[in-house]
């Protein structure tokens, strides 16, 4: 296991496209990696191209700060569906320090993966879980929470990020 340098943005392998896992034991090492990096930094998720590599594969534990560990582990995965109910809130980016942006997402969504055991998943996830789940997949599709803003608002907080430079 080893700590992972994070990449900050707006380093260009953020905005794109990350590659489907072809075997779980590919990345195997590199969930480990993921899980230890995410903890020490510490963040609540942490996808694969936020340490450079651009496979489709994240980490996530939304209530570990909370005491409640639940650590979840997602190869290939997807978003099959979304609650039409929506809901904003302060999201952070560990490649994206210092900056919380007001997001809007899914209040539930269903998502289905590959388990670090090489098992298909589904979960419905709600609260802290489902918006942590669509911000580390949105790295996978080369998105950051900056891309779900208005023009406006993402110039104002890329303003504040560049002033902590």
């Amino acid at each position: 296991m080893s700590l992972l340098p994070i990449l900050r943005w707006p380093d260009p392998r953020l905005s794109k496209r990350c590659a489907e896992v072809g075997a779980v034991a590919e990345v195997a090492g590199l969930v480990t990696d993921l899980f230890e990096t995410m903890y020490d930094a510490p963040g609540r998720g942490l996808a694969a191209p936020q340490v450079g590599a651009m496979v489709r594969a994240f980490v996530m534990d939304a209530g570990w700060k909370d005491g409640d560990m639940s650590p979840r582990a997602c190869i290939n995965p997807r978003i099959t569906w979304g609650s039409d109910e929506r809901v904003t809130g302060g999201e952070g980016c560990l490649s994206i320090p210092g900056v919380t942006a007001q997001v809007e997402r899914h209040a539930r969504i269903r998502l289905a993966y590959t388990d670090l055991s090489g098992a298909a998943q589904e979960v419905e996830l709600s609260g802290a879980e489902a918006i942590v789940a669509q911000h580390e997949y949105d790295h996978l599709d080369g998105l950051v929470h900056f891309d779900r803003l208005a023009a406006e608002a993402r110039s104002a907080l890329i303003a504040d990020y560049e002033a902590l430079a």
